[in-house]
């Protein structure tokens, strides 16, 4: 359900806006979103796990809140996150 530390680091430097950045927006959403969609294929095959249901929810909350602030700071950094990971279809 997790990503793996590999994984992680390929996201960093995906979406990383300077070099050793792993605080940005960018990179904090692009980290979720993988989490989120991990989840979901993990609902695919466990439909009463609503534990793990809660932990989702609580990860869209925290992804909307970040492209949410980042869409206040700068939205021209936000519809390019938006179109790079293809949210908002």
């Amino acid at each position: 359900m997790s990503i793996t530390a590999d994984r992680k680091q390929e996201l960093m430097k995906e979406y990383a806006t300077k070099s050793g950045d792993t605080g940005s927006p960018e990179v904090q959403v692009a980290i979720l979103s993988e989490r989120i969609k991990n989840l979901t294929e993990h609902f695919k095959g466990h439909v009463k796990d609503n534990h793990s249901r809660r932990g989702l929810l609580a990860l869209v909350s925290q992804r909307r809140r970040l492209l949410d602030y980042l869409k206040g700071k700068d939205e021209g950094r936000y519809a390019t996150l938006i179109e790079k990971l293809g949210l908002r279809r």
